[in-house]
């Protein structure tokens, strides 16, 4: 009797443990927008206030993040982004993205099945009225039609810079080696984020592009807006003293660049959390300690 008694106790305790494991190994990916509207996001278009939707260039409709330049008359520089209320320094990031529709005439050529998810970006309420282009690292998305051929998942260094195999990379645009996917097809982009050490670009779950150590550059934000002339009224000190330091967090943004592209799906997976196994929030895929945040019985 005392034998089945200890046998039963060593499998419960077995059992347990495995259960707290799956537990603490679980993803636990979070949607960053609630399907019905843009609660919990601010807009930021180049040449208008903060939370200005201008000619109501994002909006919400059939439960996606919608860019939409049909009551434009004329692109003329109205680059927006659209920033996620809360910044990150280790995360992952999943969006599901297709093009639709046709570039606004007035487009840059370069804006051509083109937009983009901004990696620790510049709050919203720190980008300059006049500004394009938040200080940040852009995972670039792009498509191909039956003449254009482009990769997709690249990265674009708007006041910033990053190394690959330890070597400063000056480009401001680095290609990725992406399949070339046609501008009709829904695609997964994903950016594996460690603060200022390593990040991943995948495209359906593969990895295209990986760089490391990303700093501010300092200076270089657009060709018409940079720091050391003023910044249309940006905080050009804060950028400018900032120069070569580690950009370890930011804010998460999605691009208006001309061309329409809508978001099925944003979501996110936080790595930074409880690390103490102890606690009941514990989880095993975290990188980098925030025990603040534990929660025990």
């Amino acid at each position: 009797m005392y034998k089945s008694c200890f046998v039963l106790l060593i499998v419960v305790i077995f059992v347990s443990c495995t259960a707290q494991k799956e537990v603490a190994s679980k993803e636990e990916w979070v949607p960053l927008f609630n399907k019905k509207d843009l609660s919990g996001w601010d807009i930021k278009i180049a040449g208008f206030d903060l939370n200005d939707n201008a000619y109501n260039t994002f909006y919400v409709k059939d439960s996606m993040i919608v860019v939409d330049y049909s009551k434009y008359e004329k692109f003329t520089q109205q680059f927006g982004h659209l920033y996620y209320k809360q910044p990150f320094s280790y995360y992952k990031v999943r969006v599901e993205y297709q093009f639709y529709g046709k570039q606004l005439t007035g487009g840059p050529s370069y804006a051509y099945l083109n937009s983009g998810v901004m990696l620790h970006s510049q709050s919203a309420a720190s980008v300059g009225k006049e500004q394009t282009f938040p200080v940040s690292l852009e995972l670039q998305l792009l498509a191909c039609d039956s003449v254009i051929k482009n990769h997709t998942g690249n990265l674009c260094t708007p006041g910033t810079m990053v190394s690959m195999k330890g070597k400063l990379i000056p480009d401001h645009c680095i290609d990725s080696n992406s399949p070339y996917l046609d501008k009709d097809e829904w695609v997964t982009a994903e950016g594996d984020v460690y603060g200022d050490s390593v990040i991943h670009h995948l495209i359906n779950s593969d990895t295209v592009l990986t760089y490391e150590k990303s700093i501010i550059a300092g200076d270089f934000v657009n060709s018409d807006f940079n720091f050391t002339n003023g910044g249309f009224g940006a905080d050009s000190t804060h950028w400018i003293q900032s120069k070569n330091s580690p950009l370890s967090f930011g804010y998460i943004a999605l691009q208006a660049e001309s061309y329409p592209i809508r978001f099925r799906k944003v979501e996110l997976l936080n790595l930074e959390g409880c690390m103490d196994k102890k606690a009941l929030n514990y989880k095993s895929y975290y990188i980098k300690a925030n025990n603040s945040t534990c929660k025990y019985k």
